[in-house]
């Protein structure tokens, strides 16, 4: 429950410290005496958005720490165990927002983030504000409401994930058919382009060689020509090479009587003489490549030019083919394991289809056990607040699969009928704007109940209302607080007087440096200033001792 809480410079409060107790604590005092900036405050505390118009003027920053004591299995001990989050010495909540927007929050004085402290403060805390009828009211929450009350939550977040997991097997199943499709609609194409890369058997440097080659054979006369020319430079008769040889012929034969001199010129004219044989041999080589037949030409030229003429119609060089070649066998290949793949995820996506039509089945047979159920705790809530003849319905509507969603396929709305005969129709359609509240307040009784939440606050859950409905409101909220901690800013003595702790706030002037200001206070009541104070609320401005003795009625209910 909420043992305390502390309020540093946050709009009108410059320094509050509350303490809390069990049961029903009524939050009192006249309009504008800041009610609404308490659960401000609050809120902020446990994980409302900040604003920097929240911090008092004048100040740098406001700060609000709220301090919970726990149950030892309390769900939200887990929550800070997984952040590493110490609970040895209780649980303090704690919110500091700066002037320039920025806002800090901790946790037993440990830095965490905003997320985090609205999650654990929704765990701790459920506040039904004046405009909670909103969310009653819209049949698009209605399921989840019903969901809550019957603890079908988790069973609902985990139908969610079925659906989720279904819509992915159906879209990867659909992704892989398109695909499949186009690749069959390309499938002739590809098998008659195939069928022309094999058939010419591209390999790669092919273009490179065949232009080369042709190149040579239609310059073959002329390059003919000149390596016979070269070659007879070699060893035609009268050539520089055949005097040599001659002369070394000559030289060897005085070598006996020449002396080293002689000898060491022939050995350099054999050098000479050696260096020709290799070019000779080139240029024979060469003048070997220049001989063709004669259809050799025609048929180099006739390949270049059908590579090249298939390579502009894949739009790659001729090169690639050979990597063209592959690729598309591939692709008709993978066209037999697609077939197979598409067998897969199609048993697969159906798998996943009757996991989710499982789930959703049951799911909605424990929706009608926990609607029912809901019916008939509302119901009872009704007389007391001079609702006898009205009927309280939950409405569900179970579609076809195809129309399921990821919450289910079930479409339920809170319908009502305010008198025996007519047949129940939307609860905003049907019910005036007095039993609409009305009906509200039953809901918000009755769905607070199940709450995990250890406190639970109700902002002026009277509102509109007098007289024995707004006793019977106390009764309600009064029988709550049996069973949870309940704070109720109220303006209903009768809903006051049957608090077991009572808080009067009010505006007070200062006075100060700046002038006179404003500051928001809470003065905590008992005994004979709890009855004024309640006698203020029935009377008005003025107090009479009527209005005393009826406060004393009223506060006698509660002993």
């Amino acid at each position: 429950m909420l043992a305390a809480l502390s309020i540093r410079d946050i709009v009108l409060i410059d320094k509050l410290d509350l303490e809390f107790g069990q049961g029903l604590s009524a939050l009192t005092g006249e309009t504008g005496a800041g009610k609404s900036i308490l659960l401000d405050a609050f809120s902020l505390a446990i994980g409302a958005r900040g604003d920097a118009s929240l911090v008092r003027r004048g100040a740098e920053q406001g700060q609000v720490s709220a301090t919970f004591e726990l149950s030892p299995d309390h769900p939200v001990l887990a929550l800070l165990a997984e952040n590493a989050i110490p609970t040895d010495e209780g649980l303090i909540l704690r919110r500091v927002q700066g002037m320039d927007g920025r806002s800090r929050a901790s946790i037993n004085d440990m830095s965490v983030s905003v997320q985090l402290l609205r999650q654990v403060g929704h765990a701790l805390v459920e506040i039904h504000g004046q405009h909670d009828e909103r969310a009653l009211i819209d049949p698009s929450g209605h399921r989840d409401l019903v969901d809550a009350f019957g603890g079908l939550s988790g069973d609902a977040a985990r139908l969610a994930g079925l659906y989720e997991a279904w819509q992915e097997a159906e879209g990867e199943l659909a992704r892989h058919e398109g695909e499949i499709a186009a690749t069959r609609a390309n499938a002739d194409y590809v098998a008659h382009a195939l069928e022309e890369l094999r058939t010419l058997n591209p390999e790669p440097g092919e273009e490179e060689s065949l232009a080369s080659r042709r190149q040579m054979m239609m310059n073959a006369e002329k390059i003919a020509g000149e390596l016979n020319e070269a070659l007879d430079a070699l060893t035609g008769e009268g050539t520089a090479g055949a005097r040599l040889a001659s002369a070394l012929r000559r030289i060897e034969r005085q070598a006996a009587t020449g002396g080293p001199a002689l000898a060491a010129a022939a050995e350099a004219l054999e050098r000479v003489l050696s260096e020709t044989t290799p070019a000779r041999d080139r240029l024979e080589e060469a003048l070997a490549q220049t001989e063709f037949e004669p259809g050799d030409l025609e048929r180099a030229e006739e390949r270049l030019f059908a590579l090249r003429a298939l390579a502009r119609s894949h739009r790659v060089q001729v090169d690639d083919l050979a990597a063209l070649t592959e690729r598309l066998e591939r692709e008709l290949a993978a066209l037999d394991k697609s077939e197979s793949r598409s067998g897969e995820l199609a048993k697969a996506a159906q798998a996943a289809r009757a996991a989710y039509e499982t789930a959703a089945s049951a799911l909605s047979k424990a929706r009608a056990k926990a609607a029912k159920r809901l019916d008939t705790e509302v119901a009872a809530e009704l007389a007391p607040l001079k609702l006898e003849k009205a009927r309280f319905v939950t409405h569900i509507e179970t579609v076809d699969l195809a129309e399921g969603g990821p919450s289910g396929i079930d479409r339920v709305a809170f319908w009502v009928a305010t008198n025996p005969a007519p047949s129940p129709g939307p609860m905003m359609k049907v019910a005036s704007g007095g039993e609409l509240a009305r009906f509200i307040l039953a809901l918000k009784v009755v769905l607070a109940a199940r709450g995990s939440a250890p406190t639970l606050i109700f902002d002026e859950a009277d509102s509109g209302v007098g007289g024995a409905t707004a006793s019977a409101i106390g009764e309600r909220l009064a029988g709550l607080a049996s069973k949870v901690q309940v704070l109720a800013v109220t303006h209903a003595p009768q809903v006051a007087a049957l608090a077991d702790g009572h808080l009067m706030i009010a505006k007070e002037a200062m006075h100060g440096p700046a002038g006179e200001t404003m500051a928001t206070r809470v003065v905590v009541l008992e005994g004979p200033h709890r009855r004024e104070e309640i006698a203020r609320m029935l009377a008005g401005q003025t107090i009479t001792d009527e209005a005393r003795a009826a406060a004393d009625k009223l506060m006698s209910r509660s002993a």
